[in-house]
């Protein structure tokens, strides 16, 4: 997996993205189902060679920009560009420039690996020995060349995964779109996933945006969109994210009343708390001296405390005032084929 694929196939002089312009430019984007807004006003960019996640729980809204980027759907306002096409005006032109993985398996599991991307390269206009020798290379660059001649039943759920690549990455795309691409996989197959779209990243300079709702996975994106009910609520890389916590992450669990014990700390120590479920947390450099403080001046009061080094749930808490996952979190509405159908 870790050959080079061949060079992306050149774009005509009119299509060239300029030299460190944005790949994917979301501008202002707005969606609404009804009465329900699953995007308001997400605005971002996507810069070349980059590998970019966009995180967030059920019902942020990835889902749903996943499909306008995707040419699925149609903004209900703002604009989406891709490689310098508006997803909205020009989705013909942008489905040959772009791959395409979506969390719902794609692959014909009674047909074989080779004829899976045979069937995918007719889709794009390959043809003949041209097509064959791409499938021959595609299928050894995911390491899959021996096994070109099975069916895809027979293979695990990551074999399956890096067909569904192959067929995203047949027509040398510029931009690869990947919806929750490890759903389902063991965390041997996630690693080799993810190795093998850092390879995308560095050695073919594709640029990759991907959704998930795992931490451990956005931690290796280059940068982050952080979603949260339709909105975005922080934009940068790991590192940066994390470091506007400034100090460590403090959770104290109350014995009684987490409400009563967080108005003491703030009484005496002057120090900013939240209050979640039945837990205080506050962000504090030399955590672990200060909780000394706080059991010393609070006794009994105090039934567990956790001190911890910023994490990217701690950006999330810090940014929104409640978890990652809660009991409000719901799966965004599927579109009404009629309604959401391009015109």
């Amino acid at each position: 997996m870790s050959s080079r694929i061949s060079a992306l196939a050149d774009l005509s002089p009119d299509t060239d993205v300029v030299a460190g312009a944005a790949v994917i430019s979301v501008q202002n984007i707005v969606h609404r189902y009804e009465s329900r807004t699953a995007l308001n006003g997400v605005s971002f960019d996507v810069r070349p060679a980059e590998l970019f996640g966009l995180l967030g729980p059920n019902g942020s809204g990835k889902t749903t920009l996943f499909r306008i980027l995707s040419t699925l759907m149609v903004p209900t306002g703002g604009r989406a560009l891709l490689m310098g096409f508006d997803v909205a005006r020009e989705p013909a032109q942008l489905r040959r420039r772009i791959g395409v993985v979506f969390q719902a398996q794609s692959v014909d599991s009674k047909l074989t690996a080779y004829e899976n991307l045979w069937h995918q390269g007719h889709l794009y206009g390959l043809r003949g020995s041209t097509l064959s020798r791409r499938i021959d290379e595609i299928l050894g660059r995911v390491g899959l060349a021996d096994r070109a001649k099975e069916r895809v039943e027979t293979f695990s759920g990551g074999m399956q995964r890096r067909i569904e690549l192959a067929k995203g990455l047949l027509h040398h795309p510029g931009v690869l779109l990947l919806d929750e691409p490890t759903t389902g996989l063991d965390p041997g197959a996630r690693r080799d996933l993810w190795q093998y779209l850092q390879i995308l990243r560095d050695e073919e300079h594709v640029s990759v945006l991907v959704t998930t709702h795992l931490m451990e996975e956005a931690e290796r994106c280059d940068r982050l969109a952080i979603m949260n009910e339709g909105n975005l609520v922080a934009l940068g890389t790991p590192a940066e994210l994390k470091s506007e916590i400034g100090g460590d992450v403090i959770t104290l669990e109350a014995s009684q009343n987490a409400e009563t014990l967080a108005s003491h700390i703030r009484t005496t120590f002057r120090v900013e708390t939240t209050v979640i479920e039945n837990q205080v947390r506050m962000e504090r450099k030399e955590g672990h001296r200060f909780v000394t403080d706080v059991v010393e001046a609070f006794p009994g009061e105090i039934q567990a405390i956790s001190v911890s080094k910023p994490a990217l749930e701690d950006v999330f808490i810090h940014r929104t005032g409640h978890k990652f996952w809660t009991e409000n979190n719901s799966q965004e509405p599927v579109p009404d084929a009629k309604k959401s159908k391009r015109k």
